[in-house]
C-alpha cells in the first residue's frame, strides 16, 4: 500500500510545471560554481551573468507564458498554479532583475562579497515564485522561511555598517514572533479540522482544498476563528499592516538599499499574493476575515501616513508610505470577497507600486554615498539641476507612488477604489481618500527638494564649505532600468488595455 502511494505521489510530481523556479535555483548554483572555479580577476563578470541569466528566464517565462497548466493541482497537493499565480511568478522575476541591477551598482562601492548576494537574491525569488502558488500549510512554511532567513541575510549584508546588523537583528527578532504567531494559528487549524468530534473531519487538514471544505462545514469554530486570526496576523507582519510594522523604519533604513527595495516590492507582493489566497481558503469564516482586514486596513492606513510625514530621512518616509500602501491594497482584498475583477486591480496596483518604488529606488542608489542608510531629503537638493535624468525619474516615480495622474500608481489606486465602491466598503474608501491626500504632502516634500533650489545659509571665509551629496555615475544598465520604469509608469496611466486585458480589468 505504501508503494502504491509512493508511485501517486511521484506521479503528480510535474518537475516542468515549476521549471522556472528551477530555472531561477540552477542559476544561483552556477554563480556559487563560477565563484569556486573562475580567478578572482573575472569575479566582476558574475553579477552580469546573473542579470543575463534572469533575462534569459523572463523571457522564456513570458514565451510559455499561456502553456501553464492552469487549475492543476501538483506535487500531491502541495502547489495550485492559478492565473494570480502565474502573474505573481512574473512579477518576481522581473523584481529579482531589478534588484540585481541596483545591486550591481551599491556592491560596486562596497568591499563585501558580491556573488552571494546575487545568489540569495535568486532563491528568494524562487521561494517567492513558489510561496504565490502553495495549497498546502507545509509547503507555505517552507517556502515563506525560506524568503525569511535569505532576508535576514540581505538586509546585514553590510556587515561593517552598524545600522545594517542593527537592522538584521530587528529583522531577526520581528520575524521569529511572526513565524510562531504563523505556526500557532497552523497548529490549532490542524487540530481542529482533524478532530474526529466535528463534522467533515479531515486527515489532510494541512491540505487547503481539505482545510476549506471544513470551515464551510463548521462556521462557527472558536478554535477554528483564533487560528485563522493568527495565520492571518502571521502574514500581516510580511506586509508590513499594523501593529505588525513596527520594523519596517529601522529595517528600511539599516538595509542596503536594493535589499530595501527588495523587501518593498517583493516581499508585500508576496505577502498580499499569500493572503488572497488564505482568504479564498477561509471563505466559510468571511466574516471574520472581513472585520480583522478591515480594521487593519484603516489603522494601518492613518499611521502609515500620519508616521510618514514628520520623516526626513527618506528610507524611513518610504517605508513608512509603504505601510498605507498595504492599507490600500489591503482594502482591495476585502473587495476581492464580494468583486471578481478586485484581484486583477490588486495585481495591476502591485505592478505600478513595483515600477514607482525601483525609480525611486533606482535613484536612491545613485544618491546615497558609502553609508547608503544616512539618507536625507537633503541629499536631492537640486537634484534636477545637476541631474536632470535622476531628478526625472525620482519625480516620476514619487508621483506615481503619490497616485497623481496620469500616472500607472493612480490608475492604481483608482482601479482598486473602484473595487471597493462596487463592494460597498464606503468608509474603508473615505480613510483611503484622506490617506491619499496626506502623502501627497511628504511625495512632494521630495520633490521640491528636488526640483526647486533650497536655501543655505551663506559660507564666510574660513567656514568649512557645504559639502555635495555624493552622487554615483549611471551605468548603462542601470540607465535602461531607469528609463524603462518612468516610461512604463507614464504608459500604463494613459493606456492599460494590454495588461487590463491580460488581468481580466477590462
Amino acid at each position: 500500500m505504501s508503494t502504491e502511494l509512493l508511485q501517486q505521489a511521484a506521479a503528480s510530481n510535474q518537475w516542468s510545471a515549476i521549471a522556472p523556479e528551477l530555472m531561477v535555483g540552477c542559476l544561483a548554483l552556477l554563480l556559487l560554481i563560477l565563484e569556486i572555479t573562475l580567478p578572482k580577476r573575472l569575479y566582476n563578470v558574475i553579477p552580469s551573468i546573473s542579470i543575463a541569466g534572469l533575462l534569459g528566464i523572463v523571457g522564456a517565462f513570458v514565451i510559455n507564458y499561456g502553456t501553464a497548466p492552469i487549475g492543476a493541482v501538483t506535487f500531491n497537493g502541495l502547489i495550485k498554479h492559478t492565473g494570480l499565480g502565474q502573474f505573481m511568478r512574473l512579477f518576481f522575476l522581473l523584481a529579482a532583475v531589478g534588484v540585481s541591477i541596483l545591486g550591481a551598482v551599491a556592491l560596486r562601492r562596497q568591499k563585501m562579497p558580491k556573488v552571494e548576494f546575487f545568489a540569495i537574491t535568486l532563491v528568494v525569488a524562487g521561494a517567492m515564485m513558489l510561496l504565490s502558488q502553495v495549497n498546502h500549510f507545509v509547503m507555505l512554511f517552507v517556502a515563506l522561511e525560506t524568503v525569511t532567513v535569505g532576508f535576514y541575510i540581505l538586509v546585514s549584508y553590510t556587515r561593517t555598517n552598524p545600522l545594517s546588523l542593527e537592522a538584521g537583528l530587528k529583522y531577526l527578532i520581528m520575524g521569529a514572533l511572526s513565524s510562531g504567531i504563523l505556526l500557532f494559528g497552523i497548529v490549532l487549524l490542524y487540530g481542529v479540522a482533524g478532530n474526529p468530534a466535528f463534522v467533515g473531519h479531515t486527515a489532510d487538514s494541512m491540505n487547503f482544498d481539505a482545510l476549506r471544505a471544513f470551515l464551510y462545514a463548521n462556521p462557527n469554530n472558536l478554535l477554528a476563528s483564533i487560528g485563522i486570526v493568527l495565520v492571518i496576523s502571521g502574514v500581516a507582519f510580511k506586509i508590513g499592516a499594523v501593529p505588525f510594522q513596527i520594523w519596517i523604519p529601522d529595517v528600511y533604513q539599516g538595509a542596503p538599499t536594493p535589499v530595501t527595495a527588495f523587501l518593498a516590492v517583493g516581499s508585500k507582493a508576496a505577502g498580499f499574493a499569500l493572503l488572497l489566497i488564505l482568504v479564498s481558503v477561509f471563505g466559510g469564516y468571511e466574516g471574520l476575515v472581513v472585520k480583522v482586514l478591515s480594521v487593519m486596513a484603516m489603522v494601518t492606513i492613518i499611521f502609515g501616513n500620519i508616521a510618514a510625514l514628520t520623516q526626513h530621512n527618506v528610507k524611513r518616509l518610504i517605508g513608512l508610505s509603504g505601510v498605507s500602501h498595504a492599507g490600500y491594497l489591503m482594502i482591495g482584498v476585502i473587495a476581492a470577497t464580494q468583486v471578481s475583477f478586485a484581484v486583477g486591480a490588486i495585481c495591476f496596483y502591485l505592478f505600478a507600486y513595483m515600477l514607482g518604488s525601483f525609480a525611486v529606488f533606482g535613484v536612491m542608489t545613485h544618491v546615497s554615498g558609502d553609508d547608503d542608510a544616512d539618507q536625507d531629503l537633503d541629499h536631492y537638493s537640486d537634484l534636477a539641476k545637476t541631474h536632470p535624468f535622476l531628478g526625472a525619474v525620482l519625480g516620476v516615480g514619487l508621483g506615481s507612488l503619490a497616485g497623481i495622474p496620469p500616472l500607472a500608481g493612480f490608475m492604481g489606486k483608482l482601479l482598486v477604489f473602484m473595487a471597493a465602491f462596487e463592494a460597498g466598503l464606503y468608509p474603508l474608501l473615505g480613510v483611503a481618500i484622506i490617506g491619499v491626500m496626506l502623502s501627497i504632502y511628504y511625495y512632494f516634500g521630495w520633490i521640491k527638494a528636488a526640483f526647486f533650489p533650497q536655501w543655505r545659509p551663506p559660507v564666510f571665509e574660513g567656514d568649512d564649505p557645504i559639502p555635495e551629496p555624493p552622487r554615483q555615475p549611471v551605468s548603462m544598465a542601470a540607465g535602461v532600468l531607469l528609463a524603462t520604469v518612468a516610461l512604463a509608469s507614464v504608459f500604463l496611466g494613459f493606456y492599460q488595455g494590454p495588461i487590463g486585458a491580460w488581468l481580466g480589468l477590462n
